[in-house]
């Protein structure tokens, strides 16, 4: 009985890695696609690098992850009265400032999101002093490696700067998984994008290709005779040189010149490049638009914030909620969850024009649902104290039953006088 296809894929695999002095798992999704880079039927390899040498894929990959890494990510508490940021917690300063010595916050960020956008998940090694979490380190795919041990656990290995390898325990790996098709494992883009992505990596080397011949086909050389070898040399340097060159050549002897191809026109060779971007864009489940292709105007809405708001809520939010909930789930103990969470602070992201921040502002003042020192705060501004922090309604406000009736403080007035023997003042018409 033959084996399985795949599995003898993964022995073959698993005999290169070891003699290579690696190791890699075999529930590790984007190992596959490491080691064996996607083919797409346009004839090119996908993996990381190609992937990334496309401008779309760049674009998008650095505005998820680079809006993410400067979202405020803090630790938060709950209380009696509502929430708090938890700035005293111990995990606070780890994830919202310095993850470890060597890196900011945000450089972190931008790794771990990029790894999960392209490799579909992001490992980082949880930095212990006896059993508290104290920092975090991102983990480069490309180095890392685990292989499944006969007990069911996986022992991992990790190759650093100087080239030497060294162990580091399963129950030390922070594991954040992206799109996931069985519940456990991010599934790969270099993968399941191979297609898309090689024919825009295709696309553009033809591209390339085509400026390079200054937008000529490939050319043919029809001669009347045979050439001996010393005048193929001269012909190769006289005419097809002087062609390379941009020169005018002179054809005589009976040559005759014909094209060979499809012209770049016909083949709608930028038509094909400009539909690459929005397929790509629709992997990432970004508007074309944000990556500078503004050709089709978006159907997220017309103003900046209503763009915004759809940006955020299908393309930021389930990023969000899987690092948010993965932070609770791995890095806080069963006591902990029930005080303490992660969130990320959006409210920067909907910021409006200042006309639209001041008629909001407005309305939540008048309303009496956030005072002025709050939205002091919202715009970056020291509080004044007192009455600034107190809330605050319209006072012109009031029931059918009370029209007619003074204010408290004019009845008390009249009462004074009344009292003091003085007459009631007229009323001012």
């Amino acid at each position: 009985m033959t084996k399985p296809k795949h599995n003898r894929i993964g022995r073959v695999r698993a005999a290169l890695l070891g003699w290579l002095g690696q190791e890699v798992s075999s529930t590790d999704s984007d190992g596959m696609a490491t080691l064996f880079p996607g083919m797409s039927m346009a004839g090119v390899d996908v993996n990381e690098r190609t992937m990334l040498s496309l401008s779309t894929v760049w674009a998008c990959t650095r505005l998820i992850s680079e809006t993410i890494a400067t979202l405020p990510l803090s630790m938060y508490e709950r209380t009696p009265t509502g929430k708090k940021v938890a700035s005293g917690h111990w995990l606070h300063g780890v994830i919202h400032d310095r993850p470890n010595a060597d890196s900011t916050a945000s450089v972190f960020w931008e790794a771990v999101v990029a790894a999960m956008l392209l490799r579909g998940a992001a490992r980082a090694e949880k930095l212990m002093i006896g059993t508290r979490t104290v920092g975090l380190r991102f983990l480069d795919p490309n180095r890392l490696s685990g292989t499944r041990m006969l007990n069911g656990t996986t022992e991992w290995r990790y190759i650093e700067d100087d080239g030497l390898q060294r162990k580091i325990p399963a129950d030390r790996i922070w594991h954040i998984p992206g799109f996931s098709l069985d519940g456990k494992n991010g599934v790969s883009v270099i993968r399941y994008g191979a297609q898309v992505f090689g024919n825009a990596i295709a696309a553009d080397e033809a591209a390339g290709k085509t400026f390079k011949a200054g937008l000529l086909q490939t050319l043919y050389y029809k001669v009347a005779n045979w050439l001996t070898e010393d005048q193929r040399k001269e012909f190769k340097k006289e005419y097809v040189g002087s062609i390379e060159r941009g020169e005018v050549p002179v054809l005589e002897g009976g040559i005759d010149v014909g094209a060979v191809g499809v012209k770049p026109a016909d083949a709608q060779l930028l038509e094909s490049r400009g539909f690459s971007v929005e397929e790509i864009c629709r992997w990432f489940r970004v508007p074309p638009w944000m990556v500078g292709r503004t050709e089709k105007s978006t159907s997220w809405g017309s103003g900046i914030e209503q763009q915004m708001i759809g940006f955020l809520t299908f393309t930021l939010g389930p990023w969000l909620r899987r690092i948010e909930q993965s932070i609770t789930k791995d890095l806080l103990t069963p006591a902990e969850r029930l005080r303490f969470y992660p969130k990320f602070a959006v409210e920067g992201l909907l910021r409006a024009d200042s006309a639209g921040r001041a008629a909001f502002y407005g309305v939540m003042v008048d309303k009496g649902i956030l005072t002025r020192d709050e939205i002091r705060e919202l715009e970056d501004r020291e509080p004044m104290g007192g009455n600034a922090a107190v809330l605050t309604v319209q006072s012109a406000m009031t029931t059918l039953d009370a029209i007619g009736l003074g204010s408290d403080a004019q009845q008390a007035r009249a009462a004074i006088r009344a009292f003091l023997g003085f007459e009631d003042e007229p009323s001012k018409g």
